[in-house]
């Protein structure tokens, strides 16, 4: 229960853009979104969206670039990254709980389920 299957991610020169999608199986938690994890940097939040509703939550670093959707006949979300940079090199962790509080406050402890990840790669 609450697995979550991550598709997307790989390389891109600077100002590309790349897409990542989560499928989830539980149908009881709430939100979904992504975290990042660069090398000796901590996990921080980037984006999240309240399923079957239109509440959407961006980190500083993302916000005009970033975009999150969802697919309403199944449980799943996307991430579409634009002009992206170096900086968001990093291993991207699709997650999903029950309230928007991990995301808002930038707390990964409290996510419920956890993707693998999978990698994005931004060269300059």
């Amino acid at each position: 229960q609450g697995q979550l299957q991550e598709s997307g991610g790989g390389s891109v020169q600077a100002g590309g853009s790349l897409r990542l999608s989560c499928t989830g199986s539980e149908k009881n938690y709430n939100f979904m979104g992504w975290f990042r994890e660069a090398p000796g940097k901590r996990r921080e939040a980037v984006a999240a969206i309240r399923l079957s509703g239109t509440t959407t939550y961006y980190s500083d670093s993302v916000k005009g670039r970033f975009t999150i959707s969802q697919d309403n006949d199944k449980l799943s979300v996307n991430l579409q990254m634009d002009n992206l940079k170096p900086d968001d090199t990093a291993m991207y962790y699709c997650a999903a709980a029950y309230g928007s509080h991990p995301w808002e406050e930038n707390q990964p402890r409290i996510i419920n389920y956890w993707g693998q990840g999978t990698q994005v790669t931004v060269s300059a």
